[in-house]
C-alpha cells in the first residue's frame, strides 16, 4: 500500500496545494488518519501552504504536521534561507514519522534548490517514495512535464503518475503520458468555488483514491 507520497509540480502556481488538500481530504475521509507535511514554507502572507490545506481539506488541526522551516520571505527557499540567515540542511528534512497517508508537498517545480548544493529532488530520491507530479493544462506544460519526468527519473524517484490541472487539453495529456511512460490519474478542473465542498466533488468526480493509495 502506498501510504507516503510526494505532491511535486512542473512549475509554481499551477494548483499544486489545491490538489495537496484535495487528496489529502479523500485520503482523510479513507482512513480517517492522513497528514500533510510541508517541510520547508517560503512565504507566509496571506497564508502558508498548511493553512490553505487546512483550510481547504477540512482535517484536524493534528494531521498538519509543522514544518521543517518557515521563512517569511516568498524566493526560492535557498534564496529565503540566505536572506533571513540560515541554512535548510538535509539532516533536518527527514520524514516525520506518521501512523497513516501522507502527503508531503514540495515548492514550485521539482528541481527548486533548497541550498547551493541541494536540490527538492535530492530530498526525493532520499526519501524514496512515490511522487505525484502536478501539471497545469495550458500552453507550454508538454515541455515542463516531460522536463520534471525526466529529472525524477534520472535520480531514480519513483513516479505515482500525473495529475493534471485546468481545462481539458486532451492531446496535451495523452501525449505527455505516452512519452514520460507516467499514469495519467486525473484531472482537476478549474472551480467557480473554491471551497471543501466544491474541491470534495471535484476530486471525487475526475479521480479514482485508489489509484493513490494500491
Amino acid at each position: 500500500m502506498t501510504d507516503r507520497m510526494i505532491v511535486t509540480g512542473t512549475d509554481t502556481d499551477i494548483g499544486k496545494t489545491v490538489f495537496a488538500a484535495a487528496l489529502l481530504s479523500a485520503l482523510d475521509r479513507g482512513t480517517g488518519k492522513a497528514a500533510y507535511w510541508k517541510p520547508v514554507q517560503a512565504g507566509t502572507e496571506p497564508e502558508t501552504d498548511s493553512m490553505v490545506v487546512r483550510r481547504l481539506s477540512g482535517v484536524q488541526d493534528s494531521a498538519i504536521l509543522p514544518e521543517a522551516y518557515v521563512l517569511k520571505t516568498p524566493a526560492s527557499p535557498h534564496h529565503a534561507a540566505n536572506i533571513e540567515g540560515m541554512e535548510i540542511n538535509a539532516e533536518a528534512l527527514s520524514l516525520p514519522q506518521h501512523d497513516g497517508p501522507l502527503v508531503v508537498e514540495g515548492a514550485g517545480g521539482a528541481l527548486v534548490p533548497l541550498s547551493d548544493n541541494l536540490l527538492y529532488t535530492d530530498m526525493f530520491a532520499y526519501w524514496d517514495i512515490p511522487a505525484i507530479i502536478v501539471a497545469r493544462t495550458a500552453l507550454g506544460t508538454i515541455n515542463h512535464s516531460l522536463l520534471t519526468i525526466d529529472a525524477l527519473n534520472a535520480r531514480n524517484v519513483p513516479i505515482l503518475g500525473i495529475a493534471f490541472v485546468g481545462e481539458h487539453a486532451g492531446e496535451s495529456e495523452r501525449v505527455i503520458c505516452a512519452m514520460g511512460g507516467v499514469r495519467h490519474l486525473g484531472r482537476l478542473p478549474m472551480l467557480d468555488t473554491l471551497d471543501k465542498a466544491a474541491l470534495d466533488i471535484a476530486f471525487d468526480t475526475h479521480f479514482d483514491v485508489q489509484d493513490f493509495t494500491a
